[in-house]
């Protein structure tokens, strides 16, 4: 009887079939990360203006183009307040009323705003654009306003997101709108916004070659400020 045994148990040992079958046993998961989440007053973003409220004697001024208004970096609304997700500007545009209710309407389509909030980070749309009729003839002053934009620069943040939620349940949306904005953007985190910052300041602490841009045109190499833009001389062809 003991032989039998012995046999059997060095049969089961070596046999390869038995030594796939899986175990199944009790499973212990780490509890998740509570968050300390600060929600606004108002979860859901509010429907923009198309457009401004202003008084009578200011409500049919018209304006140059200013294009300053979207060169450069932005040096103010550049960070996540509630330090979740959001959608950042990588370029300068213009955003048009369709642009915002875009945003808003994809945004309410597909998240739960029970755990969930979102924010608008630019202002409603301000600056006129004019335009002339079609087939009129050049001159006769400048034309009446035909519709009204929000200016944004690189770093802008346009919308942020927040509240009970995953970053990989909140990207896909996210990017969709990213994709479809009148300028370059991306869907960014928290983390993924300080790696960023991180990984600048590294490349500029460790760079080993001394002919940047920066002391090219402070130092007038070949007489560039001959050919280069003023804006060249403010941000080092960082930007447009």
């Amino acid at each position: 009887m003991q032989l039998y045994r012995n046999i059997s148990k060095s049969l089961l040992s070596s046999c390869s079939v038995f030594k796939s079958v899986p175990v199944a046993g009790v499973k212990s998961f780490s509890a998740p990360t509570k968050l300390d989440i600060e929600y606004p007053n108002r979860n859901k973003l509010r429907v923009v203006p198309r457009v401004p409220i202003l008084p009578p004697q200011v409500g049919s001024y018209r304006m140059q183009k200013k294009l300053r208004l979207m060169r450069g970096p932005e040096e103010y609304h550049n960070t996540l307040l509630h330090k979740q997700y959001g959608i950042v500007a990588t370029s300068g545009g213009r955003f048009r009323y369709q642009n915002f209710e875009m945003i808003r309407m994809t945004i309410l389509k597909n998240v739960d705003y029970t755990k969930v909030f979102a924010i608008w980070r630019i202002p409603t749309p301000w600056q006129p654009i004019t335009k002339k009729t079609q087939g009129m003839r050049m001159g006769s002053g400048k034309g009446s306003i035909d519709h009204y934009v929000t200016p944004v620069k690189a770093g802008q943040i346009i919308v942020e997101v927040g509240g009970t939620i995953e970053y990989f349940e909140v990207k896909p949306i996210l990017i969709n709108i990213a994709k479809r904005l009148p300028c370059h953007a991306m869907a960014v985190s928290q983390e993924m916004m300080d790696e960023m910052a991180e990984k600048k300041k590294i490349m500029e602490e460790t760079n080993l070659n001394p002919w940047t841009w920066k002391y090219i045109i402070q130092n007038n190499m070949l007489g560039c400020h001959k050919w280069i833009s003023k804006y060249d001389r403010r941000w080092f062809n960082e930007y447009l």
